[in-house]
């Protein structure tokens, strides 16, 4: 127990989550890959822009698939996902979560499909149309889950959270386009820099105002992914800017942003598990002053 023996003989006010690693890290930095994948297709479509367009939904179609399977695998077995989507409860954030995940997968894998075979190019493009305008929830609905739990390291982050979330998803969902559509990567190249810089200031201005739980992204096994994400974020940033004419530099941005956002979806994860396990953060701070 790390200093909260005196806080509450010892032993963790709440229960610490048991998803497991890397399950759940991986389920919310592909679902929010392919979130912003999606809107990236979405407008690349509406621009002409045919090769980013392709790219886009062939990524959403990918992570997608693979955020659900990883979540599957959490839960150990399919049934229990489709348990999920029985009811429909507007008031919570797993539910409504659940009806953001399927139907946006299986709007992107067939927008993918009709891609890849050429087959009823009209529902393809309608699957992606629908795909790109449930993207921004998809993008951001696992930060608004994680911050309605107990867990004290994201509870008292929620207003930041779904900004850090976004911005890693969308810097990586562009270095994605710069590496698969190199000949109409300068709006994949501008979505990485946007990104990029709002996931830095978020996440700056989380750790401000984060409070005494805050600790827990700046020490320990979570503090370390952290900052090794904020580094990544930088490099990929400034790879991206200088990547308009530069192979290299494009696939430095793609590599540091998607290893930077994967890092900072297992730091806050890893935080939030180790803030459960302590009970000062979840004691101290119902003391009055």
């Amino acid at each position: 127990m790390t200093g909260g023996a005196d806080a509450y003989y010892g032993r963790p006010v709440i229960k610490p989550p048991v998803w497991k690693v890397p399950d759940v890290p991986l389920y919310l930095y592909l679902g929010g890959v392919a979130g912003a994948s999606s809107t990236m297709a979405l407008l690349a479509d509406l621009t002409g822009r045919d090769r980013l367009a392709c790219a886009g939904r062939l990524a959403a179609a990918v992570g997608a698939t693979a955020s659900v399977g990883a979540l599957v695998h959490d839960l150990h077995r399919p049934l229990r996902f489709l348990n999920m989507l029985r009811v429909i409860k507007p008031t919570s954030p797993l539910s409504v979560g659940s009806w953001i995940l399927a139907p946006f997968s299986g709007l992107a894998g067939a927008a993918a499909a009709s891609q890849l075979t050429g087959l009823l190019p009209w529902a393809g493009r309608a699957s992606a149309t629908a795909a790109g305008v449930i993207a921004p929830a998809m993008t951001t609905y696992t930060a608004v889950l994680l911050a309605d739990t107990a867990v004290p390291g994201w509870h008292e982050v929620y207003r930041e959270l779904p900004f850090v979330f976004a911005g890693s998803a969308v810097s990586s969902a562009g270095a994605v386009g710069m590496l698969a559509a190199p000949q109409e990567s300068a709006p994949a190249r501008r979505m990485a820099v946007g990104g990029a810089v709002l996931e830095l200031l978020a996440a700056r201005r989380m750790d401000r105002n984060a409070g005494m739980v805050g600790e827990v992204y700046r020490q320990g096994r979570a503090g370390a992914v952290l900052r090794a994400a904020r580094v990544l974020t930088g490099v990929g940033l400034g790879a991206a800017l200088l990547a308009g004419r530069s192979r290299v530099a494009r696939v430095a941005a793609g590599v540091c942003l998607n290893a930077a956002a994967a890092a900072t979806r297992y730091g806050i994860f890893e935080g939030g598990r180790e803030s459960a396990r302590d009970p000062r953060y979840t004691v101290v701070p119902q003391r009055p002053a």
